[in-house]
């Protein structure tokens, strides 16, 4: 099979989890003997121009006669038998959907975020979940500012968005939703999108104990807990912040990087139980999961299908997390983890109280989270799965 799958980058060598998945399922493919086109374009194009650049991107957002001129050209070159849509936004724009609908192709795109019910692709206002815009009334957006924090900016995403609602172009131009948790599908199902067409599939990762582990020689304590991902509100770090507020006798190592991380940096130095390594490369990352007690997980937006959790589980190790979109039904509570309430910082507190008191009781919850890894997120099952979506995408006329 002959696929084009197309990507639009948040950054160059980014490893936010839909870049991730873009490169591990594209790799996935090729090692089945499938035949991937890859489009994609990346964000790092909006930074390097100019105001004048910058404008044309910007009206480019609502439709990209450039992306969609050149999605149309490759599929008459390359006459894919499907085309997989990532992530359209910013760059790429709804035109490709049609593009590929109008060469004739059938298209399944995989939901990695909230976009379509809230534009801003978090469902979160002022730091709490919001679904005001699942009615299709995006222009609230520019009061409240939602789109990073910006009233002009929230008002031109709100109107690509109205624009697109009015044309069907998310309903009527892809034949496959593969959407990544059961939350995600009740959310979009009360947007009106056809249920019929959605489909549930959780993203892989390679497992790691199959893979050389090595770390830098750093100084960390014995034992610790660990987080690790984006540096953002949406991860719950002013909630993680508040929590090893109030505990200070339970190390916690944080890797990563992200809009909070200098106001973070400044919390860890005024608390020596907090090590913040900042960025740290995914091999050596990994390794210091697996050396952790366990890992805290306190988002407070839909997560789609974490990696982090995916990875936690791989590598044997409980995680404390918010229950909330994917962590809600991935976390059996007491079993291979633990499910604290959104916004509940006691709650985790005593979480994590409880499991640093009782190793064995986590390490118990690692096997079980590991039994859980293999059953689930392995590659060849992901694989077996995505060729049942596309041979039925494939196979459904009735479209």
């Amino acid at each position: 099979m002959k696929i084009l799958v197309i990507h639009n980058f948040h950054r160059k060598g980014s490893a936010s989890g839909d870049d991730v998945v873009f490169r591990s399922e594209t790799a996935l493919l090729e090692s089945h003997g499938h035949e991937v086109v890859r489009y994609s374009a990346a964000n790092d194009e909006f930074d390097r121009a100019g105001l004048f650049g910058k404008l044309k991107i910007t009206f480019g957002m609502l439709w990209s006669f450039k992306h969609a001129a050149a999605v149309r050209k490759l599929i008459r070159e390359e006459k894919p038998d499907l085309v997989h849509v990532h992530t359209f936004f910013p760059l790429l724009s709804p035109s490709v959907l049609y593009a590929a609908k109008k060469c004739g192709c059938k298209v399944v795109a995989t939901l990695h975020d909230t976009r379509f019910v809230c534009p801003a692709a978090t469902s979160l206002c002022n730091g709490k979940l919001c679904n005001e815009c699942a009615d299709g009334h995006y222009f609230r957006m520019r009061k409240k500012h939602c789109f990073k924090g910006s009233g002009l900016q929230s008002f031109i995403v709100a109107a690509i968005f109205r624009y697109h609602r009015k044309r069907r172009s998310f309903y009527d131009q892809i034949d496959r939703y593969v959407c990544l948790n059961d939350e995600q599908m009740r959310l979009l199902t009360s947007a009106g999108f056809d249920e019929g067409k959605m489909v549930k599939k959780y993203n892989f990762v390679i497992d790691p104990l199959n893979q050389s582990a090595a770390g830098t020689p750093r100084t960390l304590p014995e034992r610790f807990a660990v987080f690790y991902g984006r540096i953002g509100e949406e991860k719950g770090i002013r909630m993680l912040m508040q929590i090893f507020g109030e505990v200070t006798d339970v190390p916690l190592v944080v890797m990563g990087r992200g809009p909070l991380e200098d106001e973070f940096a400044e919390f860890a130095k005024e608390r020596p139980n907090v090590h913040y390594l900042g960025f740290v490369e995914r091999e050596e990352c990994l390794y210091i999961v697996k050396q952790a007690e366990f890992v805290i997980f306190p988002s407070i937006w839909y997560e789609g299908c974490s990696m982090v959790e995916i990875e936690a589980e791989s590598l044997g190790k409980p995680v404390i997390a918010t229950d909330l979109g994917f962590s809600s039904e991935a976390i059996r509570h007491g079993e291979n983890g633990l499910k604290v309430p959104l916004g509940d910082r006691d709650g985790f507190i005593e979480a994590i109280r409880t499991l640093w008191a009782k190793p064995e009781t986590a390490a118990e919850m690692g096997r079980k989270a590991r039994a859980d890894y293999e059953e689930k997120y392995q590659p060849e099952e992901n694989y077996r799965q995505l060729m049942e979506i596309y041979e039925s995408t494939l196979n459904d006329n009735a479209r």
